[in-house]
């Protein structure tokens, strides 16, 4: 019996427009236009004058914790599309995420990464909140961190890096948008020989059917 591609999905920088978010945040606490934090920017932010960990740790905190940044990030363009297209066709879709970093505040983190979750329409069958993600049982990952693709690659897993500015020292392959990463994983699943599922009848099409079907429960 042939079993399940299991497909291992970032959240922040690869589902979600991290450093758009962020910027906000950044930008409220100084006081200056967002325009003024540049997108080309470096893991620790020091193209926006965030100095040292401390300082990061601040502003991340009340990212989360009053601005609530993970209920209202937005989504990167076709992402909910793309997963539901692979979960359609038999693919395992499982979310890890790093969100659970600020002390007292893992009720807030993990509630609202459920509601983002749910609200922006992206399937998952199980999510995973940790660090280390090598630990994690998949068949392949999608990620944007430097550090995450290279332990990931280290332990032997294949790895998407999705593009952006901080981490174009790292090799692909790669993928700029989730269309990209969609026809990767597809082909990966080929070579493997793992069949792909067609929709089952009377299932909604698009992402947004989950919506659909707590607001229409009977069709």
């Amino acid at each position: 019996m042939t079993r399940e591609f299991i497909l291992g999905v970032d959240l922040d920088g690869v589902c979600g427009d991290y450093t758009a978010a962020f910027r906000a945040v950044v930008a409220a606490d100084r006081q200056v236009a967002p325009e003024t934090l540049v997108d080309a920017r470096t893991w620790d932010f020091a193209e926006w004058g965030i100095h040292g960990p401390e300082e990061f740790d601040r502003l991340h905190r009340l990212a989360v914790l009053e601005h609530h940044m993970f209920r209202t990030m937005p989504t990167l363009p076709g992402v909910a599309e793309s997963l539901w297209r692979l979960s359609d066709a038999g693919i395992w879709i499982r979310i890890i995420t790093h969100r659970l970093c600020v002390n007292w505040g893992h009720a807030i983190a993990v509630a609202d990464t459920v509601a983002w979750l749910d609200d922006k329409g992206i399937p998952y069958r199980d999510i995973c909140f940790l660090g280390a993600k090598p630990e994690v049982e998949a068949d392949a990952y999608v990620d944007d961190a430097a550090h995450n693709v290279q332990a990931l690659r280290a332990a032997g897993n294949p790895v998407i890096v999705f593009d952006a500015p901080y981490n174009q020292a790292v090799e692909g392959p790669r993928a700029s948008s989730w269309a990209e990463v969609e026809a990767l994983v597809l082909d990966w699943v080929s070579e493997r020989g793992i069949p792909l599922q067609s929709t089952l009848p009377g299932l909604d099409e698009g992402a947004d059917r989950l919506t659909h079907r707590v607001t229409h429960p009977w069709g």
